[in-house]
């Protein structure tokens, strides 16, 4: 992985990224409709298009699909009150797995010494209980979680603001995506961006496009000299 060497600065996303919790996410969503008498029937395939766009989006899709939640429960901040309350018992319930590739390009980054920081949209509480089942992720000294910023992905403001901490010399930037919203976020940055993701969603032909770099997981880029070769 020679490649690693013309970046200065690596950003990573967390959730479906490093770590294998969007499954759990999805699982989350699904324990807070159940609890409440209803079934959220959804593929985990059918809730990545919904939840890797925006909360409004998935909100919206939700009570879509899910007749009488609405009018069950109206307030969407209370609803996903009881979804983290779900997702923090899964949490606990079960070791979250770094996933594949992703330690072998992390100790990578870290024999190299080369700057490295998470960027993501799950709060504290979650990263927490994460970190203590993975005690190798704690090689990465930096964490951007939700209480770090104002606005959430989409808006850059998280990634522009670990830049700015992290690279005050400018240095070459490289970030790694999941998830439309995030990849849209990443693209507003001087990062070079690179999408993992297996989903098909329907923006990929516009994301390469506009210069990001698909794999369909952290094995295939680990793997394969093309980052390399496309590095600019």
């Amino acid at each position: 992985m020679q490649w690693i060497h013309d970046y200065q600065l690596f950003l990573f996303d967390f959730d479906g990224l490093l770590v294998n919790t969007e499954e759990l996410h999805y699982k989350a969503y699904q324990k807070m409709c159940r609890d409440r008498g209803f079934e959220l029937s959804w593929s985990f395939i059918r809730y990545c298009h919904a939840a890797h766009y925006s909360q409004e989006k998935l909100r919206a899709s939700i009570f879509e699909s899910v007749p009488g939640l609405k009018e069950n429960e109206p307030d969407w901040k209370v609803l996903y009150r009881e979804k983290k309350q779900a997702m923090v018992e899964l949490l606990h319930g079960g070791a979250v797995q770094l996933m594949p590739g992703a330690r072998e390009l992390l100790e990578a980054l870290d024999q190299a010494s080369i700057a490295r920081c998470v960027v993501t949209n799950s709060p504290d509480e979650q990263i927490a209980i994460i970190r203590e089942q993975n005690p190798f992720l704690d090689t990465i000294e930096h964490w951007f979680t939700r209480e770090t910023y104002v606005e959430p992905k989409p808006s850059p403001e998280c990634y522009l603001n670990a830049i700015k901490a992290l690279n005050p010399k400018g240095g070459k930037v490289i970030g790694f995506e999941d998830s439309p919203r995030g990849l849209r976020a990443l693209l507003q940055t001087p990062a070079k961006p690179v999408f993992i993701s297996e989903v098909d969603y329907p923006e990929l032909p516009e994301f390469l496009g506009r210069g990001v770099i698909h794999f369909r997981s952290l094995v295939d880029l680990v793997d394969s000299p093309l980052l390399l070769e496309k590095a600019p």
